[in-house]
């Protein structure tokens, strides 16, 4: 009895542990359910019309049970390349995987997908085709073609512009080569290639280096004819030349107040030696104003030299002005100081006269710029006749032709009355000394010397 109780409990202790060593595969999980794929769904549908531009097609694929799906694409010729990440949506018992792809007037004819969708070691595909086609070829023309400016500096951009058209409506997403010839070439070049936007505009900058003209192409494609533009022209200026003022100088220095003062210089430009024929302004700004205020003006003569005259009236800045001209900027030259001094009032006693006597320009005649020589004597009046005095003689010149005497320079006679200097010459002309004159003496001018200047 014993002995089948043991047996008993042994039995009863082997069927605990079979039931303890099946437990885990009882709770194991549930086996993964079927992957499933529907068709692809194309939008917009086969066939793909890209006879006016470019298409971008939507792929949708629905599958069931998937954790990840994917769409490849094959043209007429080639292999097999995925469209790229797709979209994940779920629709209920489904999930939605969306992409895009654009598609091009070539290549055309018929394309082949394949979509896959994969999970839980599963893998479904499915496949099929679509078709891409050119129902016409369009015809093409450009419209309102044009640069802006038409008129340019060297160097500047401008911009090339257009509108293209396919069977005369805009034609979008066309690439166009912009191409330029110069005034003295023969052929056209690419300068630049562009893509025309909505309604067939373009437009693209350009750096310009010579006058030319310009024209777009667009070459033919599987879907639309080539057309040439009409041709757009553009000029290149030449760049202003810079101008300056040479040596202007005010004199005397200083000068007594209610005498004239005499202004000279030259006028220059880039690549050219004197400016001649232009107006030069000669303006002043008196002692403790910032105002300048024009005062006289002179136009230069063949070799840009001017000479203007004004009266002294207070001490000042005096600077000469040209305002430009066409293909020449303006400039202004340094300023120059000039003290005004107060006239001495008349003397109380009688004065004496004075005379210039032997005066003479000498050599001559003169080549042009260089030195003559002046010499003369300056006598007074005294009770035993006349008598040489020291004095301040001013040299002055008459260009040929002109009614005005020009200040040149001044300077004192010695001792014993003798004059001399020397001084350039510039244009034929009339010469002279002149003594204003001082407390003691009454002033007094010499005879006049013509002296002809020579180009050679």
């Amino acid at each position: 009895m014993l002995q089948r109780l043991r047996v008993t409990a042994f039995a009863v202790m082997i069927g605990a542990g079979a039931l303890v060593a099946l437990a885990p595969a009882a709770a194991s999980a549930a086996p993964q359910k079927p992957v499933e794929i529907g068709r692809v769904l194309i939008s917009p549908a086969s066939p793909l019309d890209v006879t006016g531009g470019p298409v971008t097609a939507t792929f949708t694929v629905f599958t069931k049970n998937a954790d990840k799906a994917t769409l490849q694409l094959k043209p007429p010729v080639g292999v097999y390349t995925s469209i790229g990440e797709l979209t994940r949506t779920p629709v209920r018992d489904w999930v939605k995987w969306t992409g895009t792809r654009k598609f091009e007037t070539s290549p055309t004819g018929t394309w082949s997908y394949l979509a896959t969708a994969t999970g839980g070691g599963q893998e479904k595909s499915a496949s099929g085709t679509f078709d891409v086609v050119v129902k016409k070829t369009l015809d093409t023309k450009f419209a309102s073609f044009g640069v802006r400016p038409r008129e340019a500096d060297r160097g500047d951009v401008v911009k090339v512009f257009g509108r293209l058209l396919a069977d005369g409506k805009g034609y979008a997403g066309q690439t166009v080569s912009l191409q330029f010839r110069g005034r003295h070439s023969g052929d056209f070049r690419e300068v630049a290639r562009t893509t025309t936007g909505k309604d067939g505009w373009f437009g693209d900058g350009v750096r310009i280096r010579t006058s030319g003209t310009f024209r777009a192409v667009f070459a033919a494609t599987a879907a639309a004819k080539g057309s040439v533009s009409d041709l757009a022209g553009v000029a290149v200026r030449r760049p202003n030349a810079d101008s300056r003022i040479d040596g202007f100088d005010a004199r005397p220095e200083p000068v007594d107040k209610g005498d004239r003062l005499t202004f000279t210089g030259t006028l220059k430009a880039e690549r050219r030696d004197g400016l001649a024929g232009q107006r030069v302004t000669v303006s002043f700004r008196a002692a403790g104003s910032s105002r300048w205020e024009d005062v006289t003006s002179a136009v230069t003569g063949r070799d840009g030299r001017f000479w203007a005259s004004a009266t002294a009236v207070a001490s000042g800045w005096w600077r000469a002005e040209y305002a430009g001209t066409r293909g020449v900027n303006g400039s202004v030259s340094d300023a120059d100081w000039v003290t005004v001094e107060q006239p001495a009032p008349p003397p109380a006693v009688s004065r004496a006269d004075s005379r210039i006597i032997g005066f003479n320009a000498y050599a001559e005649p003169v080549k042009r710029g260089k030195y003559l020589r002046f010499k003369g004597r300056l006598q007074i009046a005294d009770d035993d006749g006349w008598e040489g005095y020291s004095g301040k003689v001013g040299l002055y010149f008459k260009k040929a032709g002109s009614k005005k005497w020009e200040y040149v320079k001044v300077f004192r006679s010695g001792d014993s009355g003798r004059l001399y200097v020397k001084a350039r010459a510039w244009d034929s002309g009339r010469w002279k000394f002149v003594f204003k004159g001082d407390d003691d003496t009454y002033g007094s001018s010499s005879r006049t010397d013509y002296v002809r200047v020579t180009r050679r």
